[in-house]
């Protein structure tokens, strides 16, 4: 279902990202993560099956402790690119003489069957999807009834200082738009998901120059909105960036530059599935099954 909200992406520089993208997480991925990790004592569902969707890029650190967290229960490593899905292999997979390969539910590096999971935990990788309700139709599919997904992704605050720059000097946007969080809880229920419950939080990273500010940015991301320059730049327009960054950037007391992101996290359930009565109805085989077992449940 199209929709008018962002993010405002330009899908084959998105595809391109994923292509090029640092095969490691970074500093702030693994920050949230963990701070997503906190949000998690509140669940009181114990997974028998779970995926990562985005392991790589979203915290291998956080992998291992949710991991060691549902101990027995199987694992669907979800890795778009083939690059990340060998990367993911080579650090997630315990060696052949490790007691853990003997005993431990096997790892699967591919998406998951429909309705295989009880939660889907996907890090910092929702805000960088060209088609996020395609993304999240996949996420819900992927459950089963009366499990869950976590997620956290950037929303529309990130970086807003540095795009103020890039406005005041008459430059195209600094960064695709940014989906806020009561958006993304109503793409939530319209995918199928219900509950979702949205909270945020800003984090303030300073760093010592520009130089070091846009390295940052390069680990984190790419900008994929579809206005940005059309042409590559050389190194006397990085310099006059640099310089613009350096006076117009805030700071604080001790001159370093400061620079916010906000954090969306996401929590929501899969429910029992409903069915539209009309002169002619469709029910899928899963979700008639789903029906008739909560049915005996409930009886």
């Amino acid at each position: 279902m199209a929709t008018d909200r962002p993010p405002t992406i330009d899908p084959q520089a998105a595809a391109r990202w994923q292509q090029v993208a640092p095969l490691a997480s970074p500093w702030l991925h693994e920050e949230v993560a963990h701070r997503m990790l906190d949000r998690l004592q509140w669940i009181k569902l114990k997974p028998k099956a779970w995926a990562d969707w985005g392991a790589v890029r979203g915290g291998l650190r956080a992998h291992r402790q949710l991991a060691a967290a549902y101990a027995d229960a199987s694992c669907f490593v979800v890795e778009a690119q083939e690059l990340r899905a060998k990367n993911a292999i080579k650090k997630i997979v315990s060696p052949w003489w490790s007691p853990k390969r003997w005993v431990a539910p096997p790892v699967v590096f591919q998406s998951p069957p429909p309705a295989t999971v009880d939660m889907l935990w996907a890090n910092m990788a929702l805000h960088e999807a060209s088609d996020p309700q395609a993304l999240l139709a996949q996420w819900h599919e992927s459950l089963k009834v009366g499990g869950f997904v976590m997620f956290s992704c950037l929303g529309p605050d990130t970086t807003r200082e540095l795009r103020e720059v890039y406005h005041a000097m008459g430059w195209p946007p600094a960064g695709h738009q940014l989906t806020d969080m009561h958006d993304w809880g109503d793409m939530l229920v319209q995918t199928g998901f219900a509950e979702p419950v949205m909270d945020m939080e800003r984090i303030t990273l300073t760093f010592e120059t520009a130089e070091r500010l846009l390295l940052e940015l390069r680990e984190l991301g790419r900008n994929l909105h579809p206005g940005r320059f059309s042409t590559l730049r050389g190194r006397e327009w990085k310099q006059r960036l640099i310089q613009s960054l350096e006076q117009h950037m805030p700071r604080q007391a001790d001159g370093q530059l400061t620079l916010t992101f906000e954090i969306i996290y996401g929590h929501a359930l899969k429910p029992q599935p409903k069915v539209k009565v009309s002169a002619l109805s469709a029910v899928s085989v899963q979700d008639m099954r789903a029906i008739l077992q909560g049915s005996r449940g409930g009886s």
